[in-house]
């Protein structure tokens, strides 16, 4: 075998032991559903994302062992490179194998930009496109006299240890809502159904995910379980693309579905979710490491594809502790910690790596971006606006480097865009601008109940997504619910201490939801809202009896769809 064959096969040999590690956490998310072990599906979650550094820093201390003096030589790269790409030729996932093979070379090379005489480069294909192979799934016909009984035997096919609390009842609610949902595709709409055999679990849900047939048409369909005192059933149907969308956002955390190959089943959600990005569907998956390698490859096509567009500054009020730009065609931000930060921020770089870090392994609840770090990401200077390269170049200067033609980004966290809330508000309908703040109101609620506090709750800090949901992005003063200290205003010994605001001590964990409303900047009727609908979120002892629940291990229950979408 020659050195540039051993060296592959101890790469492709270093994948797999991770694919099989990772498969070996998710399958626990049967285990814990069952049991209604909460708390240790909580440390699974952080422990598989973990996996990857661990076995790429395990695979490199090997090849630094086996290569030595050759750890650095580039023609013999390159020559590993075309072996691996042997090795892994007509493998389903081999997209997966070699964002491993890159994510090795980028650490022994600290590549800046690519190199595309070591890595596997491919910015003008679509690598799904090449997958025909059908993703396992059961069918079923949907009789037309007794579709209670198909519903029966599908769920029959799904087994747990522990029964359904009333299958049969179960399936006959499955079955009034479909008919429901689809009523307007006509009498008897249900012709038959396809569920993917793997089943989907995250947080106290599992889910069977799938397409529901008519005659002429198909829509998604999810039907959630969940398995609390009352026993495992049915809790929901989704049919509808938004609550799918929804149920996959990049505001989510990652599901546990055991599935034997990857891109297959990516195919088959795309099928469910056309207008997703390929790249949002592998990060859902667990994969977050192809779900960066996806949003790079498509970002720098279109990107390529017009070299007249300018990066510019991102639209908003101007972040103390963040610079951020996008190009305005592509639904994307990139976000670099400034130098120095304004008064009267007080953490350092560290600090805010920490805290994006923190909501990388937390819990998202559809609430918080998923923002993904990119490092040494190179762009070429002609693009910037005048604008943003003063600012960056003035601001951002220990963060970037002047390379040639080339501006060099060394750490950016890159997030959808949205547009932030208070510009939003301003440009809609006073009907749409009342149900966007009462959803900003349960979005704090939402992030609170999942040990989440958001530090700075001024409207700028929230985004609104594509579907009307407000979404905590500003990440630099998040904290844990339970390290906090919520306070009520002291009461004023005299007028002239009622008068100022500042005559009480204020520890630095010290929070007041008593003042939150006079920093919030909404107008009165908006401001009227949010109190009647969510009066409780400036009320000292809403937090504490929250933060107790917290510290006893009782996170509340929060749903990932709309009551609507629940079954009665």
């Amino acid at each position: 075998m020659q050195p540039a064959d051993a060296f592959a096969t101890i790469i492709r040999d270093a994948f797999a032991d991770y694919h099989a590690r990772f498969a070996d956490i998710t399958r626990r998310a049967r285990r814990r559903f069952e049991t209604r072990d909460w708390a240790a599906a909580r440390i699974d979650a952080v422990e598989r994302i973990e996996l990857y550094d661990q076995c790429v820093g395990e695979c490199m201390l090997r090849l630094e062992a086996n290569l030595q003096q050759g750890a650095h030589d580039r023609e013999l790269w390159s020559a590993i490179r075309d072996s691996y790409g042997r090795l892994i030729e007509g493998l389903i996932d081999r997209e997966l194998f070699k964002t491993f093979y890159n994510t090795l070379t980028r650490r022994f090379f600290r590549t800046r930009g690519v190199d595309a005489a070591i890595e596997f480069i491919a910015m003008d294909i679509e690598p799904t496109d090449a997958i025909t192979h059908p993703v396992g799934r059961h069918s079923y016909a949907v009789s037309e006299l007794r579709p209670v009984d198909s519903f029966t035997r599908l769920l029959g096919d799904y087994r747990f240890d522990v029964p359904y609390a009333h299958r049969t009842r179960c399936a006959a609610a499955i079955v009034i809502r479909l008919q429901d949902d689809l009523a307007h595709w006509g009498p008897n709409p249900v012709r038959s159904v396809e569920l993917l055999e793997t089943v989907f679990y995250r947080e106290r849900r599992a889910y069977l995910v799938g397409r529901v047939f008519g005659e002429h048409r198909f829509s998604p369909c999810v039907i959630a379980l969940v398995n609390d005192e009352r026993g495992l059933r049915v809790d929901a149907v989704l049919t509808h693309r938004a609550d799918v969308a929804h149920l996959f956002s990049y505001s989510r955390s990652y599901f546990h579905a055991d599935l034997g190959t990857v891109g297959d089943a990516v195919v088959f959600l795309r099928t469910l979710l056309p207008v997703k990005p390929i790249d949002e569907i592998y990060t859902v998956l667990g994969r977050a490491k192809q779900g960066k390698t996806e949003r790079f490859r498509t970002f720098f096509r279109h990107f390529a594809a017009l070299p007249q567009e300018p990066l510019t500054q991102a639209e908003g009020e101007r972040g103390m502790v963040m610079a951020v730009f996008t190009l305005p065609s592509y639904p994307l931000v990139f976000k670099v910690i400034r130098d120095r930060f304004a008064y009267p921020k007080e953490m350092n770089r560290a600090q805010v790596e920490g805290k994006y870090a923190l909501v990388f392994l937390h819990d998202r609840v559809g609430r918080l971006v998923d923002a993904q770090p990119y490092r040494f990401l190179r762009f070429p200077r002609s693009r910037f606006s005048t604008g943003l390269l003063e600012e960056l170049l003035q601001t951002c200067a220990h963060g970037i480097t002047v390379d040639g033609d080339d501006i060099v980004v060394h750490l950016c966290y890159v997030e959808r865009r949205m547009r932030p809330l208070n510009l939003y508000l301003r440009e809609q309908a006073p009907e749409a601008a009342r149900l966007a703040v009462i959803d900003y109101g349960q979005a704090i609620k939402d992030l609170a109940r999942n040990n989440i506090f958001p530090g700075d709750l001024l409207l700028k800090n929230f985004g609104v997504s594509r579907h009307g949901r407000a979404v905590f992005y500003d990440y630099d003063e998040l904290c844990l619910i339970t390290e906090c200290n919520f306070r009520a205003i002291p009461q004023a010994r005299h007028h002239e201490e009622e008068m100022d605001d500042g005559w009480f001590y204020a520890g630095p964990n010290d929070i007041f939801p008593e003042q939150f409303p006079k920093f919030l900047g909404l107008s009165p009727p908006l401001m009227a809202a949010l109190k009647h609908a969510h009066g409780e979120i400036f009320d000292p002892e809403w937090w504490r009896q929250l933060q107790a629940r917290l510290r006893d291990g009782d996170y509340p229950d929060t749903p990932p769809y709309p009551d609507a979408a629940r079954l009665a």
